[in-house]
């Protein structure tokens, strides 16, 4: 005699929507906020609700991005049964994709929102970085020339979610563009476009049969694996920077002790293929935060 087993129960809507916003993607948005508030602690020009402000924009950027993302990579057909990373909401049913959209352009209101008080305190370059932030988002994976479809994902993820966001955040406290900010942004700039590299090496099959013109699809896995160790790598090598260049504290080495964390990475995403790279995905994404974190905690004794 058999029994038939029970279906397991829906995940509650409290535990989709966490699954829809990506929380293991949004360290992304908190390290740069983190690095640039330290550069302005370090010359004595930090303001904590600036800080507030810059977070929560640029978590709500994130989010709404990742939900976007959702809503149109289900759309296009990036996102199929196939796909080896965690569940989407759209793709599987779990919001219908007209809720997704909406939460989306919510998240953007709401940076949008937060960027209006960075406005009024550092003036109108805020709104430039904002407005062009958001678009972006949007752009990544919408419109008739979309950027994650197009091999410009890597390039897009560099500028935004580590040049510009690091940069941002110390003008917004300073009211400076310094050059220090932008060493400091080259090695948080690498290595979250690190964590997107993963990410596109291991979907490149599915996005092969989609369309979805990633780096890796375009010049192949072997390329987006040197990529990956080659912004690892430059991440280190371009860490004393802001000290010897921009005149940071020495204690931002700090930043080197994850230097093993990287290696292992490198060799881990050399020798693995499909869905064992998620675990590299983890992976990279806490050594972009323990990395940064360190480089903070460095920056503030300068």
């Amino acid at each position: 005699m058999t029994t038939k087993a029970s279906a397991a129960p829906p995940p509650s809507q409290f535990k989709i929507w966490l699954m829809a916003s990506r929380p293991a993607t949004l360290p992304a948005a908190i390290v740069p906020v983190l690095v640039g508030s330290a550069l302005a602690y370090s010359a004595d020009a930090f303001q904590p609700l600036v800080m507030l402000a810059a977070l929560f924009g640029a978590l709500f950027i994130q989010i709404g991005t990742n939900l976007a993302n959702d809503y149109f990579d289900a759309r296009k057909g990036a996102d199929t049964s196939e796909r080896l990373g965690p569940t989407r909401v759209t793709q599987s049913g779990l919001l219908p994709a007209r809720t997704v959209l909406n939460a989306a352009l919510a998240s953007f209101a709401l940076a949008a929102l937060c960027g209006i008080y960075l406005i009024v305190v550092a003036g109108w370059p805020i709104l430039v970085i904002g407005l062009l932030s958001i678009a972006a988002g949007l752009l990544y994976t919408a419109g008739p020339f979309p950027l994650g479809y197009n091999g410009l994902g890597d390039l897009f993820t560099f500028v935004f979610f580590g040049l510009i966001a690091v940069i941002g955040t110390d003008y917004a406290h300073t009211g400076q563009f310094r050059w220090v900010a932008v060493w400091a942004a080259l090695p948080i700039a690498m290595l979250v476009t690190a964590i997107l590299v993963v990410n596109n090496l291991r979907d490149a099959p599915t996005d092969r049969k989609a369309g979805k013109r990633t780096l890796a699809v375009i010049f192949g896995e072997r390329f987006a694996r040197s990529e990956f160790a080659a912004l690892l790598i430059g991440a280190f090598v371009l860490l004393p920077l802001a000290w010897m260049w921009g005149g940071a504290s020495p204690f931002t080495l700090l930043a080197w002790l994850t230097a093993p964390m990287a290696l292992n990475l490198i060799d881990f995403v050399n020798r693995e293929r499909g869905r064992a790279l998620n675990k590299a995905l983890v992976g990279a994404g806490r050594l972009h935060m323990l990395f940064g974190v360190l480089f903070a905690i460095g920056l503030l004794f300068g």
